[in-house]
């Protein structure tokens, strides 16, 4: 108990870095707040307009509401890839990399804190957008935490394009996953491709909340494989991380600016 105590208190004092280098760049975020609500917006006044446009009768609150949560959802998964997947990206411009990676910390500590700094800076950044579909969300997390050490691993071993990959990886994650539209309207082969993304089942679950109204029991077909996906990717991540790190100690690729 004493250990994991010890443990815990390591962790969140990553938790607390993190927070007060947001708060060093404040302005940075301000921006980032300010493109997200705009982002929803026109995702919404799309919906609006999308009956004028294409001539046809449509439902324009329902669609708004389907591209609104389409949009908000996807803000808050794209944070906690981006978080935890630049997490060595942020180490490397703070000229701390050599220092983290050296300390008598372990690697699933320094972890621990990144992913709780994720989820709850992600939780806390949406809720000022919606407060809406909660559970599902933070189920939703554990997936996406299993995703992003997996690319966190990437500005480790490609300190030059490293954080360039990350943001690929979210792109790919984007457009198999039906934010903007049904899985049913791609091509087969990516309709399969979005059945192991969890982000089609946590934009499933929370349409499903506010468009049809089920609560959470009505949802194990969305929960159930949303912890399945995390109980694999977060290990997973964590063996691929580690051996990464092996890798880039080797090779002598710790160094402070790529």
């Amino acid at each position: 108990m004493a250990t994991l105590a010890r443990e815990l208190r390591v962790s969140s004092a990553f938790v607390e870095r993190n927070f007060n280098l947001v708060k060093r760049y404040w302005a940075l975020e301000v921006a980032w707040f300010i493109y997200s609500v705009a982002h929803s917006l026109a995702m919404g006044f799309i919906g609006a307009g999308m009956a004028q446009v294409g001539g046809q009768p449509v439902d324009p609150g329902q669609l708004m509401l389907y591209l609104l949560i389409g949009s908000l959802v996807w803000s808050y998964l794209a944070v906690v890839f981006d978080a935890i997947g630049e997490m060595i990206a942020w180490e490397r411009w703070e000229g701390t990399i050599e220092y983290t990676f050296m300390a008598p910390v372990s690697r699933s500590t320094h972890m621990l804190g990144s992913c709780l700094f994720a989820v709850v800076f992600g939780l806390l950044r949406t809720a000022l957008i919606l407060l809406a579909g909660a559970v599902v969300l933070a189920v939703a997390s554990l997936s996406f935490v299993g995703l992003g050490i997996t690319a966190s691993t990437l500005p480790l071993l490609f300190p030059e394009r490293g954080a360039q990959m990350v943001f690929i990886a979210q792109t790919c994650l984007l457009l198999f996953s039906g934010v903007y539209y049904p899985t049913e309207v791609m091509p087969e082969w990516m309709q399969a491709v979005a059945q192991i993304s969890p982000a089609t089942y946590a934009l499933n679950g929370i349409r499903a909340s506010l468009l049809e109204g089920r609560g959470v029991l009505e949802q194990a077909e969305t929960l159930l494989p949303l912890l399945l996906i995390g109980a694999i990717t977060i290990p997973l991540g964590v063996r691929i991380f580690t051996a990464a790190e092996r890798f880039a100690k080797r090779t002598g690729r710790l160094k402070r600016s790529g």
